[in-house]
């Protein structure tokens, strides 16, 4: 504990008789060192186990709960805070949920890995429940009661003879600035009010009025309005600037250049753009053709030298295999496509710098931001607001370091930077190409006796965490390197995710082709290499079904001994009405798809209705039926807005998105060139069944439909068709050239 937040706290105690909520965990460990191993509390406590670190109460009585997970659309939000009113009785409305924040929250490092609930659920699940017994201890001393005799209600705790206390009486001092116990009493899921009921999420009113609900609606006194004008190209060199005429254009309050970051601030939103085009028409730039070929994209990344490693491995030689099929399937590169472009706001005041951003690690990002600016990180500041739109890394990190650098320029002065269209298609890091290679074998009773199963794929994450994880920080005069690209390691894997089936086959050999060498600017997209992965795997699975003459559902289910994925099968096939032998209306076709998301998480399938037009080659999703199991469910309309919202967007990732380019430039850099779903293609129906399992722990979903959806959508096709189309994007192009073949 540091002594500034020491005397804070007595300070406040002393005039209100409140806990606060600050603490500095630097040293929260260090007097273990010395200390025997012992069971370590669950989820993020085992990092920030001090409970003030998630929990604060006022002396009014006013709960406020501390997550350091970012709220990104998952709806994590409103279910912390039922998890948090009903583990500490409290009215759902009456409770507070704040986010990532770095002078407030706990470092949870990044939100993603659909890892909110298993992580940060889970501690403040617990945590609430660790607070409700000190507090029920505290009034049993005041009391003079046993604990056994109390219970807790609305807030306060009561006991036999009616008396209570509130929980604003009962709180002092540091009373919960306590570590954790590695086990809490948690309530009987059976006498839930709250966890497992759908309450309407909080995030949503602001986002469907109008209201500010983004970073990108943030407006602060005094903020001036800042645009970059970025590079045409990577590697491009900034050789010519006369800025003199558009320092001279009206509103315009300064022009930023440093090195080959430029960029212009006005007082008005207007002014920007239009000073930000005469700046990009006074820029001349050296470029250099680096992009490799687009059309034979599978082979350059197959040629490229990798670092490969077996990470699984079974053998029974015992076991013969007389029929043998071999495919290759293909991702490009893919983008984000947030609907809002990045944004974010800065702001140096007394030399401490503040940003407001919708990154999704605050802790990382600020590292990156303070290294950037040879600031010490504890002057700086970030703050997550949501953004409009995310799925991963997208521009959000690189505009709160463009909004960082920029205010540095301007002291005082709020800085908001917007990114444009162009700009976030061309410089955002896309999802990485991928190929994998499947080959396998049946046995004489049609199942598998032999399963190949290669993929080569750059790293998944090249987020913050250091300055040249940034596009600001390398393109200054005094440029950061960009850091190496690395594997992200297993159990949950990066190109690799989900490349280990879930099915148990009697020989198998799984090899990762880890590709250093990065020709495209990436990062980590939603899921990972998991969405291909389970494409591949899925696809496969109905090639093999058909050499086996076997029901794709059936043909599953004989692979598969886990029980709680064959329920999930078995939902999602009788919810759709799946029957052996069924054939699909003219021109339609039926699939079927399914995996347990990083063969740790959530465990979804999914069967989908698609139609083709066999004129045109456009195959839309009809109907999608999905079937989901993620543990202890908290809020189940939260739930099903997240495997809608997985089909929904794995379906535009699968019949339309690809990154173009040429041999030196992006060239999808708008909604014309990087078509995504339109309404009109929307499913006519989306229905998800839940498998609730009261007690079990959370599992992560929100990225858990992405493969499933995308496999379900191809076998689809193919089922319609009678072709296997293995190169995603499944576009009507493609779709019909396979027809005519």
């Amino acid at each position: 504990m540091n002594v500034s937040v020491m005397l804070d706290r007595r300070r406040v105690l002393a005039g209100g008789g409140a806990l606060i909520v600050s603490f500095s965990l630097r040293n929260a460990l260090a007097q273990q060192q010395d200390a025997p191993a012992a069971p370590s509390p669950p989820g993020s406590l085992k990092t920030s186990p001090y409970l003030d670190a998630w929990i604060r109460i006022d002396a009014n009585g006013a709960v406020e709960v501390f997550t350091g997970k970012a709220e990104l659309g998952q709806g994590f939000k409103t279910a912390f805070q039922q998890i948090a009113a009903e583990e500490l009785d409290v009215a759902f409305e009456s409770l507070k949920v704040t986010t990532a924040d770095t002078r407030l929250t706990a470092n949870e490092g990044y939100t993603a890995g659909s890892n909110s609930m298993k992580d940060s659920g889970t501690a403040i699940q617990n945590a609430a429940a660790q607070v409700r017994a000190l507090l029920i201890a505290e009034a049993a001393r005041r009391f003079d009661q046993p604990e056994a005799n109390l219970q807790t209600e609305n807030g306060a705790v009561i006991a036999p003879d009616g008396k209570r206390l509130s929980y604003g009486e009962l709180v002092a001092a540091d009373m919960l600035h306590v570590q954790a116990q590695p086990n809490s009493k948690l309530k009987d899921p059976a006498t839930f009010k709250l966890v497992g009921q759908p309450i309407l999420r909080v995030d949503i009113p602001a986002k469907v009025t109008g209201g500010a609900a983004y970073v990108q609606d943030m407006r602060l006194p005094g903020m001036v309005h800042a645009r970059v004008v970025r590079p045409p190209s990577y590697g491009a060199q900034l050789t010519e600037c006369d800025t003199a005429a558009v320092e001279k254009m009206p509103g315009v309050v300064k022009v930023v250049r440093d090195g080959n970051f430029l960029a212009v601030v006005a007082e008005k939103e207007f002014s920007s753009i239009k000073a930000m085009n005469a700046l990009a028409a006074a820029a001349k730039w050296k470029e250099v053709a680096g992009l490799p070929k687009q059309d034979d994209l599978a082979n350059v990344l197959t040629g490229l030298p990798s670092r490969d490693a077996t990470i699984f491995e079974r053998g029974n030689p015992l076991v013969a295999a007389p029929k043998t099929i071999e495919a290759t399937y293909t991702r490009p590169y893919q983008a984000h496509g947030s609907i809002g472009p990045s944004c974010a706001v800065a702001q140096l005041v007394d030399g401490e710098m503040t940003v407001w951003t919708h990154t999704q690690g605050v802790y990382p990002d600020r590292q990156g931001i303070a290294e950037m600016l040879r600031m010490p990180p504890a002057n700086v500041r970030l703050i997550h607001v949501e953004g409009s739109g995310c799925y991963g890394h997208n521009g959000a990190d690189d505009a709160a370091a463009d909004a960082a650098l920029i205010a540095r320029a301007l002291p005082g002065r709020p800085v908001r930077v917007q990114w444009m269209r162009e700009q976030e298609h061309a410089w955002e890091p896309f999802g990485p190409a991928m190929v994998t290679k499947l080959k396998a074998s049946l046995d004489g009773s049609g199942k598998i006796a032999d399963w190949r199963f290669e993929v080569w794929s750059n790293t998944h994450s090249m987020r913050p965490g250091g300055a040249g994880s940034m596009l600001a920080a390398q393109h200054m005069a005094e440029a950061f390197a960009v850091p190496a690209p690395r594997p992200l390691p297993l159990p949950e894997g990066g190109g690799d995710r989900n490349a280990i089936p879930i099915y148990t086959f009697p020989n198998a050999r799984v090899v990762h082709h880890f590709i250093p060498a990065m020709p495209i600017r990436i990062s980590a997209m939603r899921a990972l290499g998991a969405y291909h992965n389970v494409f591949s795997i899925e696809s496969f699975m109905d090639e093999l079904a058909s050499l086996a003459d076997a029901d794709p559902v059936e043909f599953r289910l004989r692979h598969l001994d886990d029980p709680r994925g064959r329920a999930v099968i078995e939902k999602a096939a009788q919810g759709f009405g799946w029957n052996k032998d069924q054939k699909a209306p003219q021109d339609h076709g039926f699939g079927f798809a399914f995996a347990r998301y990083k063969n740790l998480a959530a465990y979804c399938a999914i069967a989908s209705e698609v139609e083709v037009n066999r004129e045109t080659g456009r195959a839309r999703l009809v109907r999608a039926v999905a079937a989901v199991d993620s543990g202890q469910v908290v809020n189940p309309d939260g739930l099903i807005n997240q495997i809608e919202g997985a089909i929904v967007q794995s379906m535009s990732w699968t019949l339309y998105e690809s990154v173009t380019f040429d041999d030196t430039r992006i060239t999808s850099i708008d909604w014309q060139t990087y078509p995504i779903l339109r309404f009109d293609a929307v499913p006519e129906s989306v229905e998800v069944h839940i498998i609730n399992r009261p007690g079990q722990p959370f599992l992560g979903s929100g990225e858990t439909g992405q493969g499933p959806a995308a496999a379900s959508i191809a076998n689809a096709i193919a089922n319609a068709t009678g072709k296997r189309l293995r190169n995603l994007p499944l576009t009507r192009k493609r779709i019909k050239e396979a027809i005519d073949a």
